[in-house]
């Protein structure tokens, strides 16, 4: 059975779908057409990539009269970045934290 994280994981694995992605971050709201412009693609294929972007909730679409815009969806994405990276995080904030106390405790032993 799969899971939201790897029906994520699984979409983020392909460099198109990685591509499509960044496309959308850079430019939000973006027609079929307009994705597949410049793209080594058939339209068929970024139709594929995207059904597969939206299973894993990373792309929403909204219908807009005749035309259809794609949306990034980050939440999937910090979902795996509170799961994975986040922790690693953690630590060092801690110890940046720990410093800041260091640095004002040696400043106020000077005066």
């Amino acid at each position: 059975m799969e899971t939201d994280l790897d029906s994520v994981f699984k979409a983020l694995a392909d460099p198109s779908r990685r591509d499509l992605l960044d496309r959308l971050r850079k430019d939000n709201g973006l027609t079929l057409g307009e994705l597949c412009q410049g793209l080594d693609m058939t339209r068929q294929a970024v139709t594929k990539h995207l059904a597969l972007l939206e299973a894993a909730n990373l792309v929403v679409t909204v219908k807009k009269g005749r035309e259809k815009l794609h949306y990034l969806n980050p939440v999937p994405i910090h979902d795996v970045y509170m799961r994975w990276v986040g922790k690693f995080d953690e630590g060092r904030i801690q110890a940046l934290h720990n410093l800041k106390q260091a640095l004002k405790e040696k400043d106020n032993d000077k005066t």
